[in-house]
């Protein structure tokens, strides 16, 4: 059978891949506000709510590592399965958190379920992102275009979560938050097995688990620049912003909290949201279209180091600050909001490059072992969150941040557009 008679049945299955993986990245953006803004509210530190999101990370790790070798041996529609029923296993049994439980059991039990929640994740994104690889024209910068759209609506997605979080917490309460998503996403799970289409590739049999290492330099330093690239991202996501802006907003009284739970979540919202529509053009602010992969190498290396420059003066900021201050907040704002442009362009460029880079034969393979550095990133950046800003503020945390980048615009440098 011809490409062209074939692609209608894939075109199909991949939409219907992405439209579970958008239910489930609402999910996840909803499920991580209600942790946070959840347990900040109990009185855990900025530490102890790091530590809710560890195993989250390291099982991104761990998954992404096995999961381009599940795919590769039992076929992509497997990995969205399994990543959507093992969420919904995880939304459970969270709501039966029990409030008179000690600190440290409740530390323990979410460190747990959410890092059953990241082996959800990530088994769910290689479906959607190695499907992309097989599906997308290679001609006229087809593939930027679909990885672009697919990465920056996925984006979209988890910026609308985290609003949703913040409202359903400030409306439902916690357990009824998570057992309404928990049923939303079991409904999904019922229809794609129902009447997932034709055109997934399935698995080989012969697949061995030692071909998740890539051998092509390219991967390899591109992999590592994604570590510090995202590590710089969630230094400052993951607990300090958010803990700020409430020191800020809110007095104590429950209404002030309720304020500052939607003020929060409307700012990661609204940041999240816009990453991931300048992520939708970022072909064409680039010009991709017309312009060979080694300019695009190029971008890279150049759009590493003025993404750097954005955490260097919001630490600048920070430093001549004395305290929370109106300047500061809207400064914070503001900066932060243009780092998330600039990093999105970045974003978008490492994965279509990490497409390109790759061979259709060993597309689950490279796409898990770059998703695995960028699980590695998170971890890294949400260890140094907490810690960060419980040691020496916003001036430690935001300056850890403009290092991470300053590696990762080194690491980049290394790609070389002749190694395949």
């Amino acid at each position: 059978m011809s490409q062209s008679a074939t692609r209608p049945e894939g075109l199909s299955a991949y939409i219907a891949v992405t439209a579970a993986y958008w239910a489930f990245m609402l999910t996840d953006g909803a499920l991580r506000m209600l942790v946070l803004l959840h347990f900040h509210r109990l009185g855990f530190s900025p530490v102890q709510l790091a530590y809710l999101f560890v195993l989250y990370e390291i099982a991104g790790v761990v998954t992404n590592l096995c999961a381009g070798w599940i795919a590769a041996r039992f076929g992509l529609a497997s990995t969205l399965y399994a990543g959507l029923g093992l969420q919904i296993v995880a939304l459970l049994a969270l709501a039966q958190l029990d409030p008179s439980w000690a600190v440290g059991a409740s530390v323990v039990f979410v460190m747990l379920v959410q890092g059953a929640s990241g082996v959800a994740k990530d088994l769910a994104k290689m479906s959607s992102k190695s499907a992309v690889k097989l599906l997308a024209p290679a001609e006229d910068g087809g593939l930027f275009r679909w990885v672009a759209l697919l990465t920056g609506s996925k984006n979209m997605v988890k910026g609308l979560g985290f609003l949703l979080g913040a409202a359903l917490l400030a409306t439902l309460g916690f357990v009824w938050a998570v057992l309404g998503m928990a049923a939303i996403l079991a409904l999904i799970l019922l229809a794609v097995l129902t009447a997932m289409p034709p055109g997934l590739p399935k698995g080989r049999k012969g697949a061995k688990f030692s071909e998740i290492f890539s051998k092509s330099p390219n991967v390899n330093w591109l992999s590592a620049a994604r570590v510090f690239l995202f590590g710089a991202r969630d230094v400052w996501f993951v607990v300090g912003i958010p803990i700020y802006f409430y020191a800020v907003l809110s007095d104590g009284t429950e209404e002030s909290n309720r304020a500052a739970f939607f003020m929060i979540g409307t700012f990661m919202a609204v940041w999240v949201i816009l990453y991931g529509m300048v992520q939708i053009y970022a072909p064409r602010l680039l010009r991709a279209k017309s312009r060979p992969a080694e300019d695009l190498i190029s971008a890279a290396k150049g759009g590493a180091w003025s993404l750097a420059a954005v955490p260097a003066a919001l630490t600048l900021a920070a430093l001549f600050s004395d305290g929370p201050q109106t300047w500061l907040t809207v400064t914070l704002v503001i900066g932060l909001l243009a780092f998330g442009a600039v990093f999105a362009v970045n974003s978008s460029l490492h994965s279509y490059l990490i497409l390109s880079f790759t061979k259709a034969e060993r597309v689950t393979m490279d796409v898990g072992f770059y998703y695995m550095a960028n699980a590695a990133g998170r971890l890294l950046g949400t260890l140094l969150s907490g810690l960060s800003y419980q040691i020496g503020g916003l001036p430690l945390m935001l300056g850890a941040a403009a290092i991470m980048v300053a590696l990762s615009a080194l690491l980049v440098g290394f790609l070389k557009p002749d190694q395949g």
